[in-house]
């Protein structure tokens, strides 16, 4: 049930942040020469470009297209996942719609286009990215990046907004490119207040069915909990606390496995300034929830034919060193 339910909020989340993006870049940024940043701000300016150079009238669409797609299948060879199948579908999707979709401003003024289409820019992107996807171009690009190095490509984004920036005020006046740079900013601040994903929480569940409600969230939920014996001040009933730490795009799931497994539950929430020790990310958290899917014979044959192969390795080594 709680499988179908967030199925059917990512499917809603999807369009919604699909038609949101469309609705930015069609009715705000496009018809007014207003860019937003990463790809989609490169791909408006190679549709200006081309119709100023060559009289040649692409839509915008097309080269977000003809940009996600190769990002798209490196990044699914490279780190795979449901994260870049997703982003790379809405992408694609998007980019479909903003060829298909008829471009009708819905405001002429260009300040007012900047800050109402970036802004929803970052609602789309913040979305995505909440429920476990995102919009594709740098997105896919950045996560490839990091997985593979460990790094972030901040400084390259922000070279690439600089020069969209920089190409847009020669284009078109700097009018318009400072209204970009507004817009932009505006964009950032959308995703920051949507976008929760690194924020912490400490829940504590109070609950007659402690064992329950705990071999319930480990099913779906790779977190230590601590079980703290308790006691109800006014009806003297015998009761546990649960105290776990999550974050904050975890927060519904948790919420919904302790009400189906105990309704009476209390929960109170606690806003974590910091977390010492080991505390998994969504990788790590992936890695343990395949782990635990293997059968334990299973694993326990791969470590020894791993153990076996280390061993004949280190026989061999020295054997030619001696």
């Amino acid at each position: 049930m709680l499988k179908n339910r967030k199925l059917l909020l990512t499917a809603l989340v999807f369009l919604g942040s699909s038609l949101i993006q469309v609705l930015a870049m069609n009715a705000f940024l496009v018809p007014n020469n207003v860019f937003s940043g990463g790809f989609n701000g490169v791909a408006q300016l190679l549709s200006l470009f081309g119709q100023q150079a060559f009289h040649v009238s692409l839509p915008t669409g097309i080269f977000i297209l003809l940009f996600n797609i190769p990002v798209g299948i490196i990044g699914w060879k490279l780190i795979g996942g449901k994260f870049t199948a997703l982003s790379f579908a809405n992408a694609i999707f998007v980019s479909l719609l903003l060829i298909f979709v008829p471009i009708d401003p819905l405001t002429t003024d260009p300040l007012l286009s900047a800050l109402f289409g970036d802004l929803l820019i970052g609602v789309s992107i913040g979305l995505a990215m909440r429920y476990g996807f995102s919009t594709g171009g740098m997105d896919i690009v950045a996560m490839v990046v990091q997985k593979r190095t460990g790094k972030s490509i901040g400084a390259l984004m922000n070279v690439i907004n600089f020069a969209i920036v920089l190409i847009a005020g020669s284009f078109i006046g700097w009018q318009n490119a400072l209204f970009t740079l507004i817009g932009i900013y505006a964009t950032g601040r959308a995703i920051d207040a949507l976008y929760t994903g690194y924020q912490k929480l400490t829940a504590l569940i109070v609950t007659t069915k402690g064992e329950a409600v705990a071999e319930a969230l480990h099913k779906d939920l790779i977190r230590g909990i601590t079980i703290l014996p308790s006691k109800g001040a006014y009806t003297k009933r015998e009761s546990e606390t649960l105290m776990m730490v999550i974050s904050r795009y975890e927060l519904f799931e948790m919420q919904e496995i302790v009400h189906q497994t105990d309704p009476k539950a209390f929960v109170n929430l606690v806003n974590t300034v910091n977390v010492s020790g080991e505390f998994l990310d969504a990788d790590r958290q992936l890695q343990m929830k395949r782990a635990a899917a293997v059968p334990k014979v299973d694993t326990i044959e791969a470590q020894i034919e791993a153990e076996e192969q280390l061993k004949s390795q280190l026989e061999e080594v020295d054997k030619q060193q001696h």
